[in-house]
C-alpha cells in the first residue's frame, strides 16, 4: 500500500522537499509518495482534518503555518512546544504529533564543520524570529551554555530567551552593539532573511570586528554564498551556508516517519542540483 506524505505552506511550489523525499523513498524501496499542498491560512484547520481523514502519515510544515498549526494538532513534542513552532507532523496511533526538526537539523549540520565542543563556543544568533527560536533552544538542548541574541528590536529578543532553563547564559544586543562585540564570539549564526535572493547585496551586520577562524553560519541557501559569508571568508573566518540545516531537518523528519536513515549525501546532491550548485 502506498503511503502518503507531504508538505503544507503558502506558497509551496518552490519547495525542494518533494524531490528530496521522493528520491529517498525510491532509493530505500519504501512504497510512499511525498506531495506539496498549497494551504492558505484561513484553510489550515480544515487542511489538517483533511490530511488525517485521507490517512496522510506525516507532513512538513513551512511558512506561514509553523506556529499557527499547533492548536490543530493532537500533541506537541516538548522541544517543539519550547520553540513555539512545528515543522514536522507524524501520525501516531491515530493522533497528529507535532515536532520541530529545524533546530536539531541545524545542530547536526553544524557538527560537520565545528571542530570544538558546543559547550566551548560563545555563540551569537542574529535575528529573533522562528528560525532563531528553533536554533536557540536546540543549541541549549545540545549543550551550548553561552548563546547571545542580536536583533533590530530588543523586546522580541527578550521574549525569545525568557523561556530558557538550566545554566545557559544569554545577553541581548542591538545589531549595532553586536557589531562592536564580534571579537567575543567563536560562532555567529544569521537566522534572518537578509541577503536572500533577490536581495543578494544586503547583509544583516558588518563583520569588520570578527575574530579570525571563527565560524559564520548563514541559514540562507539561495544564494549559496551570501554577502555575509563572502565578507566572513575575506576576513579569515570559516563559513557554512544553509544547505546542511535544510538537508538534516529533512533527514530527521524522514527518520521520524519511517524509522529509516536516508542517504544524506544523496539528499544534499539533489538540493544542490536544484539550486544550480
Amino acid at each position: 500500500m502506498n503511503q502518503l506524505f507531504g508538505v503544507i505552506g503558502d506558497p509551496i511550489a518552490h519547495s525542494m522537499s518533494p524531490d528530496m523525499h521522493n528520491d529517498s523513498f525510491q532509493h530505500l524501496g519504501i512504497q510512499a509518495t511525498y506531495l506539496p499542498f498549497a494551504v492558505r491560512s484561513e484553510n489550515l484547520q480544515d487542511a489538517v482534518k483533511g490530511m488525517k481523514a485521507i490517512g496522510v502519515k506525516g507532513f512538513n510544515v513551512t511558512i506561514p503555518h509553523k506556529t499557527a498549526i499547533m492548536p490543530f494538532l493532537d500533541k506537541i513534542d516538548p522541544l517543539a512546544a519550547e520553540i513555539g513552532a512545528v515543522n514536522t507532523v507524524k501520525l501516531e496511533d491515530g493522533s497528529y504529533v507535532g515536532y520541530n526538526t529545524d533546530g536539531l537539523g541545524f545542530v547536526k549540520g553544524l557538527r560537520e564543520q565545528l571542530q570544538a565542543d558546543l559547550t566551548a563556543q560563545k555563540v551569537l544568533i542574529i535575528g529573533a524570529g522562528g528560525a532563531a527560536r528553533a536554533i536557540y533552544y536546540s543549541l541549549l538542548q545540545e549543550g551550548a551554555v553561552h548563546v547571545d541574541i542580536a536583533n533590530r528590536t530588543l523586546p522580541k529578543a527578550e521574549k525569545l530567551i525568557e523561556g530558557k532553563s538550566g545554566n545557559a547564559h544569554s545577553d541581548i544586543y542591538t545589531l549595532d552593539e553586536a557589531e562592536k562585540r564580534l571579537l567575543d564570539y567563536t560562532l555567529i549564526i544569521n537566522t534572518t532573511s537578509i541577503g536572500m535572493q533577490p536581495n543578494i547585496d544586503e547583509a544583516p551586520i558588518s563583520l569588520e570586528n570578527i575574530r579570525p577562524q571563527s565560524l559564520v553560519s548563514d541559514i540562507i541557501y539561495n544564494p549559496l554564498q551570501t554577502k555575509l559569508l563572502q565578507e566572513a571568508e575575506e576576513r579569515g573566518a570559516l563559513t557554512q551556508n544553509g544547505i546542511p540545516m535544510f538537508v538534516y531537518q529533512g533527514t530527521l523528519a524522514f527518520q521520524l516517519w519511517t524509522g529509516e536513515q536516508p542517504d544524506i549525501e544523496r539528499m544534499r546532491k539533489i538540493v544542490l542540483t536544484k539550486l544550480g550548485g
